[in-house]
């Protein structure tokens, strides 16, 4: 019986890494595994209850206002990761890098002089306050993964991207 209980939740944990969104709980015999987070249900039984897995730290996603402010007060490495066409098709934000996504991981890794070379900005250092961007939020939390996993602490993402920066400046003109 515990085993086929193991079974079942071996099949899910993948689907779970997989998508970020998934809760699930499961009862299993009182004293058959540990899980920090557990609550009694019927005698003998507890049922565990099973958080979403995500490597992305809770305060990644940056508005549209506190961009404003961390590129005005310079305080954050900006980095665009939609393909140059789209920059120069649509526009980009001031003060940002760009840096495709397909690019970030061996980019984040080059030494401060090509990096410098090849993107014309600065290299983040791994301590820096770094912000990724795109046209609508999904590549920029991609790049902000790969950068969590080349060991960046203080990464984030603005959700909005582009659509939601040329939103936000037309109306305030």
């Amino acid at each position: 019986m515990a085993l086929r209980s193991c079974w079942r939740l071996a099949g899910v944990v993948p689907r779970l890494l997989w998508n970020n969104t998934v809760q699930f709980e499961a009862c299993v015999p009182r004293g058959q595994g540990s899980v920090s987070s557990s609550v009694s249900t019927r005698p003998g039984y507890k049922k565990l209850l099973f958080r979403t897995f995500s490597s992305t730290p809770a305060s990644t996603v940056v508005s549209y206002e506190q961009l404003k402010e961390l590129l005005v007060g310079r305080k954050a490495v900006v980095i665009d990761v939609r393909e140059p066409w789209e920059l120069r098709e649509y526009g980009f934000i001031p003060g940002s890098i760009n840096v495709p996504l397909a690019q970030v991981n061996t980019a984040l890794q080059l030494g401060p002089e090509d990096f410098k070379e090849k993107y014309g900005g600065e290299l983040p250092h791994q301590t820096d306050n770094v912000v990724f961007t795109c046209l609508a939020g999904i590549r920029s939390k991609t790049a902000l993964n790969t950068a969590i996993t080349l060991g960046y602490k203080d990464v984030q993402y603005y959700s909005g991207g582009w659509q939601d920066w040329v939103k936000h400046e037309q109306h305030n003109q």
